[in-house]
């Protein structure tokens, strides 16, 4: 590696086996820009352009993390999420693009009623994204958030201090809840939950199965909606008056979400797609709210 052009072409030849073609480009330049400090623009513009020595070094030992198809999030520590800064690790789901649409439809769902406080509730909380965004858009609501994960929540918390939020952050299982919360009622409860079938893994890239924490991630082949049967009866009885309830779902079981939700009483269900026309979210009322 001595230039730009050679970087492209060592990263394209190294990672052939692992990515395809348009997401090597992608990573490639990602990484040429953080290293060497360039906008993407920069760098290609100035394919020629000459790399140091303790540039290369850095970035052969990155291209060897990356050929093992570790996530360059991992590797780098930290990613973006609604504009925001987060610190990941293997103990948290690397945050999405379909989460944040999640969080861009909670958030324009509560100034469209012109709603200015509250208490929130984001259950599996992981790296904290959705609730430290929320916090960040929407200051004047008091939000908590649960996860199962130690690690995941000592994370959480780190970026809610990178952040300068502040979350109530609580050790809880959803499948067994019997942790106190400040509020015993919610305006808002929002949850990406595990939803990924063995069915599903055999689909995803090592990136995923092998690296992103399993207890984020999968559920039973034989109850693919054990979280959200669990969250739907928690928010039964925890959301208030014209509260409402968000899902990011598995697309190939937005018929039966939909299902369970009416089944409990929720009415207004509305069902959305991401930006890749995925069945991807579901934003809910109970009955007795209207």
């Amino acid at each position: 590696m001595n230039t730009l052009k050679d970087v492209f072409a060592d990263f394209k030849k190294g990672l052939e086996k692992v990515y395809e073609p348009n997401e090597i480009e992608a990573l490639t330049l990602l990484v040429i820009s953080e290293i060497l400090n360039l906008s993407k623009a920069q760098v290609k513009a100035f394919p020629e352009k000459e790399v140091s020595s303790s540039q290369v070094e850095k970035l052969v030992n990155i291209l060897s993390e990356l050929k093992s198809g570790k996530p360059l999030q991992y590797i780098a520590g930290k990613t973006e999420f609604y504009g925001l800064p987060f610190n990941v690790n293997p103990s948290v789901l690397i945050p999405r693009p379909e989460t944040e649409e999640l969080v861009e439809w909670v958030i324009s769902s509560v100034r469209k009623e012109n709603r200015a406080t509250g208490a929130i509730l984001d259950i599996g909380t992981g790296s904290g994204c959705i609730a430290i965004s929320l916090k960040e858009h929407l200051p004047g609501f008091e939000i908590s958030a649960i996860d199962i994960s130690i690690k995941a929540l000592q994370t959480a918390k780190e970026n809610a201090e990178l952040n300068q939020v502040d979350i109530d952050f609580i050790e809880a299982d959803i499948l067994n809840f019997k942790s106190e919360i400040e509020h015993s009622k919610f305006e808002i409860i929002v949850s990406n939950p595990p939803y990924v079938t063995l069915a599903d893994k055999t689909q995803m890239h090592i990136n995923v199965t092998d690296f992103e924490p399993h207890s984020a991630l999968f559920v039973p082949e034989n109850d693919p909606l054990i979280f959200y049967k669990a969250i739907t009866e928690y928010a039964v009885d925890h959301i208030t008056d014209n509260g409402m309830l968000f899902f990011e779902i598995n697309e190939n079981y937005s018929e039966q979400t939909i299902e369970l939700l009416s089944n409990k009483g929720f009415i207004n269900i509305e069902l959305r797609q991401d930006m890749s026309g995925r069945d991807r979210m579901i934003k809910a009322l109970l009955n007795s709210f209207v």
